[in-house]
């Protein structure tokens, strides 16, 4: 019989644990035998005396399969899956996935709400009127054979060992661990079902990886985890010291989502999307050249196909695409307020963590889960680094309902621009892929 003064015992003492002893420990405490303290010491033990390869990946699949596990095999063995590891104005997945479907890959996708300064797909798709995202599977899996995409929330209870030990890292100081944050984000999606993952892993200020070196730890980490899970996966570094694109907030960056599908695409977030779907494409058996993939894709966007596909799930899933066709018909915030700058210079930086907390001040985010989100609320940037800038130019736009709020954000984003004499060049947002 197991018991789990021992498991805690031996990991306090730098030993390895059995597959047996883990999967003891993540289905035990997800049922509640194993007690908040107990689940505490052992979680210390681990975050301060690190697990080997092995072990990661059995925490990884023990959490996985602690609740229901979405069976996508009949999408064929190339099912390929897209995660990022949290930004400020990523609207990528709104972008990415409609292109990769449009070029006859199935999208299956499940994707969370935002929490804290970073956004959640699915409060911005919920921004589009009438969009369902509380699709049961049995109709998730029948809408991505009928159209090819769905995008819902996460309806089936999806690896409830990592929520509950999530929920207990924050409350220990213990978020920040790659072997806990690697088995995290993995539990998660090799419940979603996809046998191929392309990973965005996010660096710098507006990142939960504020180093490359840590970024690439925490990359290595999943794709050893992927290997012997049998699942082939892609790690993308890409720069998260400034907000990607121009909008932050959730219905500003489902806008600005719809007018890249339509060709507008501001550079930093067209090189993520590009880098990631040729990725995509590859793992999905669509073409190994990665240069030609990035063609096929900017194709579909110039001959409308990717937008089109966009509209046919959003008309799926109960959503107005009128809203699509004429993005001026989204509500807007009650003020809608120019921020000038007060000097000339350039842009020297833009800290997206600072932007990513003043838009949830604003009403974007929710600080606690139960927390109410304003969809139209956020920050529209009018000037990012690199950028000239001359006294009274706009630097951004605040949108918020919330007049009282008004002065102090104005104040924040001028703190937040920082602006010097020399013009910073303006560099590439892919830093590597591992």
């Amino acid at each position: 019989m197991m018991n789990i003064l021992e498991i805690i015992a031996k990991k306090r003492d730098k030993k390895e644990l059995s597959k047996q002893e883990i999967e003891y420990f993540v289905n035990e405490y997800t049922k509640g035998n194993i007690t908040d303290h107990q689940a505490s010491a052992l979680i210390m033990a681990i975050y301060i005396n690190g697990m080997n390869d092995r072990e990661i990946t059995d925490l990884s699949i023990a959490m996985a399969y602690s609740g229901e596990v979405l069976d996508l095999s009949c999408f064929g063995e190339n099912v390929v899956d897209k995660h990022s590891t949290g930004g400020v104005g990523d609207k990528v997945s709104i972008i990415l996935l409609p292109i990769i479907a449009s070029l006859g890959v199935p999208v299956a996708k499940m994707s969370g709400r935002g929490l804290g300064f970073t956004g959640g797909t699915v409060d911005k798709m919920e921004s589009i009127p009438g969009y369902n995202t509380s699709v049961g599977i049995e109709d998730f899996i029948s809408d991505v054979k009928k159209v090819g995409i769905s995008m819902i929330g996460q309806t089936m209870n999806l690896a409830p060992a990592d929520k509950k030990m999530y929920a207990l890292r924050d409350s220990i100081a213990c978020v920040e661990n790659i072997p806990l944050i690697a088995s995290s984000i993995m539990s998660k999606k090799i419940a979603s079902g996809a046998n191929k993952i392309v990973l965005d892993v996010t660096v710098g200020k507006g990142a939960f990886m504020k180093n490359k070196e840590n970024a690439e730890k925490l990359a290595k980490q999943m794709i050893k985890i992927g290997e012997l899970a049998k699942k082939e996966v892609k790690c993308v570094l890409t720069k998260m010291d400034e907000p990607l694109g121009y909008s932050v907030g959730n219905s500003l960056e489902v806008i600005e989502a719809i007018k890249f599908l339509k060709g507008d695409m501001p550079e930093d977030l067209k090189e993520v999307v590009f880098e990631l779907g040729s990725y995509m494409l590859k793992l999905a058996g669509k073409g190994d050249n990665i240069e030609e993939n990035k063609k096929m894709m900017l194709k579909n966007i110039e001959n409308g196909k990717a937008y089109s596909k966009f509209k046919e799930m959003v008309r799926n899933q109960g959503g107005n695409i009128e809203y699509l066709e004429n993005t001026d018909m989204f509500e807007k915030s009650k003020y809608i307020m120019p921020v000038k700058a007060e000097g000339t210079g350039y842009v020297r930086e833009l800290n997206a963590e600072e932007i990513g907390k003043l838009s949830c001040f604003l009403g974007a985010g929710r600080v606690r889960k139960e927390d109410k989100i304003n969809q139209n609320a956020g920050i529209i940037l009018n000037k990012k680094v690199g950028d000239e800038v001359k006294t009274q130019d706009i630097l951004a736009y605040i949108c918020t309902d919330d007049e009282e709020k008004i002065d102090e954000a104005q104040n924040r984003i001028l703190q937040i621009y920082k602006i010097g004499k020399n013009q910073i060049a303006k560099s590439s947002i892919i830093i590597e892929v591992i």
